[in-house]
């Protein structure tokens, strides 16, 4: 059910979907009724957990591959070894992988919104087994 709003000074206003209870303006100016019926919300909401949850995995991995890539660069600069080259690009790669997987996560539906999620978990935990689990 979408609520209409009018005022004295105002033209009628867009449509508003509501899940709050809105007094609804009737022909008797001291009576009002509320609409306390809830609406449906727009779009998908069974896997707004695991969207989150995975955006949140692929954020992490880009910050630690961002980190990873400033370390290497202080290292060339101190004439050091640094990190080194293959786990740079590793993090690097998996951190661009899991955020294209992470759109296809937020755009999706269905099965191949699960497996992109999948991917972006395996995409995480790659790069920390390989590298820093000694």
């Amino acid at each position: 059910m979408e609520s209409r709003m009018y005022g004295k000074d105002t033209t009628e206003l867009e449509a508003v979907p509501t899940t709050v209870p809105i007094p609804v303006p009737t022909t008797a100016p001291d009576r009002q009724e509320e609409v306390t019926e809830p609406l449906a919300a727009p779009g998908r909401t069974s896997g707004r957990w695991w969207r989150g949850l995975t955006g949140s995995l692929a954020a992490g991995l880009a910050v630690l591959a961002v980190g990873v890539l400033g370390a290497q660069v202080l290292g060339w600069a101190s004439a050091s070894s640094g990190p080194g080259a293959f786990m740079t690009c590793g993090h690097l790669l998996a951190a661009g992988l899991a955020i294209l997987a992470q759109r296809v996560v937020d755009r999706g539906t269905g099965r191949l919104a699960g497996l992109a999620a999948l991917a972006v978990v395996l995409l995480v935990v790659a790069p920390l087994w390989l590298f820093w689990w000694h």
